[in-house]
């Protein structure tokens, strides 16, 4: 879709705004950030970070203790730092333009063994509900999570303007960037889409990109490597190959070219564990993309870890599953039921369905997604009761299951 034709930076001036109501301070400072080049957005965003402490430099992905719910709640506004950025950017005379280095290097990205890609909670309206969003991404934080894909499949991206996905990975960079790898899905079909995404995406303080190969109108080995070539330069990146959707996989040779670049991070594979093995031993990182493999990818294969589905849900679990000091076959072999469950029909139709059941999120889903039927929600019920309520994501009054009627959930095809 032709996202970019209308008002190629209306994102920055859309989350600037919004972000300036949120700590009640003037907009004088973000003059520079209407400049009509997504470069120079990009480099005095850049500055602009540098007067930033990131706490997420020094984690390095330690097997930490996850940090307790108060102390989590307590700490995400961060007003007065904030404000303390704002000012020290808006009095700042250095207008030398450069490209500081990211708040997570390469191998930084290459650490992080369990990343969620987050759902996206709506309003009744069809809006992205922020309040909900950050309640779940409190509980990824809580529950150990190291990282987010935001706006990738899960996270309904391909439902969205460009606008509302440049918005969202600012709120989480800005809100949650020092607990979390912020980790933007600004890849594209088309690569003139990809690369400005991509651009704003690194202004606006996400990590790291998420690049899928391009789909339906799909190109020649070369045009591959064209089309990532131009991505690649804006920073860390992880590649995407998922057949299922794009109906082209991504040769292994292309993967390998790609590697040689600085800012390759890895690949999010899901053409199974035998892939992901002749990658790792060829010294390329890898993700499974798929839950019910991650557990054998990561003991057997030798992936880093797991971009995942099931940690919006249990992300507790998920991280015992995946950040173990051992294998924990009994562990994956309880969580199988509810992987299943998940993914009986295409995603995100499950974790949409399980998140309304859990109160995480208001019922209400964009079409063409429609959330499962009244048996397929009781199965679903009772998985998770066998699994334990104790393990699920919390809306805040106590992890429980709601019977969610089918009159209840609201399905929009305008928003």
């Amino acid at each position: 879709g032709e996202k970019h034709s209308r008002e190629a930076h209306f994102p920055y001036r859309y989350y600037i705004a919004s972000f300036y109501r949120r700590f009640e301070v003037t907009m004088s400072s973000s003059c520079m950030c209407a400049s009509s080049s997504p470069k120079l957005v990009f480099e005095t965003h850049q500055q602009r970070l540098r007067t930033r402490t990131f706490r997420k430099r020094s984690f390095g992905f330690k097997m930490s203790p996850s940090p307790t719910k108060s102390s989590s709640r307590s700490s995400r506004r961060r007003c007065s730092s904030v404000q303390a950025s704002i000012q020290a950017f808006a009095n700042t005379n250095d207008t030398k333009k450069q490209f500081p280095k990211q708040a997570f290097s390469v191998d930084e990205v290459k650490k992080c063994a369990l990343i969620t890609a987050i759902k996206t909670p709506y309003l009744k309206s069809g809006k992205i509900d922020l309040r909900k969003y950050d309640v779940l991404v409190e509980e990824q934080i809580l529950g150990g999570v190291q990282g987010l894909v935001v706006g990738g499949t899960t996270g309904e991206g391909q439902l969205m303007s460009w606008d509302e996905h440049i918005m969202l990975i600012a709120h989480t960079s800005k809100i949650y960037g020092e607990d979390l790898l912020v980790i933007g899905n600004t890849g594209s079909n088309s690569t003139r889409e990809a690369v400005h995404a991509t651009s704003q995406g690194f202004a606006v303080g996400m990590d790291a990109a998420l690049q899928i190969n391009p789909y339906y109108g799909k190109t020649s080995r070369a045009g591959l490597m064209k089309h990532f070539g131009a991505v690649l330069d804006f920073g860390p990146t992880i590649v995407y190959n998922v057949p299922a959707r794009t109906t082209q996989d991504i040769p292994s040779e292309v993967i390998f070219e790609l590697a040689k670049h600085p800012n390759f991070a890895g690949v999010k594979e899901c053409e199974g564990n035998e892939r992901i093995r002749n990658y790792t031993k060829n010294g390329v990182t890898c993700w499974s993309g798929n839950d019910d493999e991650a557990h054998d990818a990561k003991w057997d294969a030798g992936a880093a870890g797991v971009i995942s589905v099931t940690s919006n849900v249990a992300p507790k679990l998920m991280r015992e599953l995946m950040l173990g000091a051992k294998p924990n076959p009994k562990l994956r072999d309880d969580l199988i039921p509810l992987m299943r469950w998940l993914f009986k029909e295409p995603n995100p139709i499950g974790v949409n369905t399980a998140l309304a059941m859990l109160g995480c999120a208001e019922p209400v889903f964009r079409l063409p997604y429609a959330p499962y039927d009244e048996k397929t929600r009781q199965e679903g019920k009772k998985i998770m009761e066998t699994v334990g309520l104790e393990h699920f994501v919390d809306a805040g009054d106590g992890a429980r299951i709601r019977d969610v009627r089918d009159d209840e959930f609201i399905l929009l095809d305008e928003w």
